[in-house]
């Protein structure tokens, strides 16, 4: 427990100081610390991936075993990745200007150690859920992909020249969380990648993308500050803002694009209930309450889409 002056005492001397003890994180810091509204990151992708085998694959054949590992894999990358994320800036000062919920290194709740311990382990969790799926689909080749799967989340704000520093964040989530998560599930149930988990691998990683942006948004001023060059740092507010919409009307109009040939896709339309205030907020929004709040919309919307595109192609 850290204790920090605060204020003066009673006394009126300069040198007495109110002391203001800084508590540990307990559990509901720790499972904001994995920010679970991002884990529609990652569930998303691997449903609409298990779709797309389903559609594909003869009736009755479904390999659950090796689904429930890409979602454990895609789960535990997004944790370690928000931890470590936590982790990296905490230690580097750039959380000091954050306008968003506090993070553990950043506020002193949690030991900056702790944290990369953390992060480490569900980097571990995915690590072994992947050698697992790799011995019992034969495909010996995915322990390359689920390597730099790993680094690229370590290094998007780990290392000496972190590229979530650079503005190059955004092409990280659409790769791994739309393209590999959604193409690999696929591809290990199956042996083959279809048009359509191609098509929903893309919309997905177009929502990944207009997560993070929405989220970047949030901190422009902030992260110019702390020297982060995010995409939304350099393109500046209001193309930001306009890129969250665009992004999300395209992933629409590829799920109305696969509906024309799979009807029961239309279910996907749903999401319009979620997007289009979202998208309202983002285009009229001026305060930080107001991104966060879009932040969760927007995560909500990606759990959304990817489940009800996920069973449009299933059924």
């Amino acid at each position: 427990m850290r204790n920090t002056p605060k204020g003066t005492g009673k006394s009126g001397n300069p040198a007495a100081r109110e002391i203001q003890e800084i508590p540990k994180a307990r559990l509901g810091d720790w499972i904001n610390g994995a920010r679970p509204f991002t884990l529609s990151m990652a569930v998303a992708p691997v449903a609409i991936g298990t779709g797309a085998a389903i559609f594909a694959s003869d009736p009755g054949v479904y390999h659950w075993v090796r689904a429930l590992l890409c979602l454990v894999i895609a789960v535990a990358l997004q944790i370690g990745v928000n931890f470590a994320n936590d982790y990296s800036d905490g230690i580097r000062g750039t959380d000091q200007h954050r306008v968003g919920p506090s993070r553990l290194v950043g506020s002193g709740r949690a030991p900056a150690r702790t944290v990369f311990t953390v992060a480490m382990t569900f980097f571990g969790i995915a690590a072994v859920a992947g050698l697992a799926l790799v011995i019992i689909s034969g495909i010996w080749w995915l322990l390359i992909v689920g390597v730099l799967a790993i680094v690229a989340a370590w290094y998007y704000t780990g290392g000496k020249r972190p590229y979530g520093y650079m503005g190059l964040g955004e092409l990280f989530v659409f790769v791994f969380f739309g393209l590999v998560a959604t193409l690999g599930t696929t591809f290990v149930q199956i042996g083959a990648v279809t048009q359509p988990s191609i098509a929903g691998g893309i919309a997905v990683g177009f929502i990944a993308v207009a997560t993070l942006m929405v989220n970047n948004l949030r901190d422009i001023e902030q992260d110019k500050i702390a020297g982060k060059r995010t995409l939304s740092v350099r393109i500046g507010g209001t193309a930001t803002r306009i890129s969250y919409a665009v992004l999300l009307l395209l992933a629409l109009g590829l799920a109305i694009w696969l509906a024309v040939f799979i009807p029961l896709v239309w279910v996907t339309l749903f999401s319009l209930l979620v997007m289009i205030p979202a998208i309202i907020i983002v285009l009229t929004g001026k305060t930080a309450r107001e991104f966060v709040l879009v932040l969760k919309l927007t995560g909500v919307l990606q759990l959304v889409f990817g489940l009800t595109l996920g069973f449009g192609l299933a059924f």
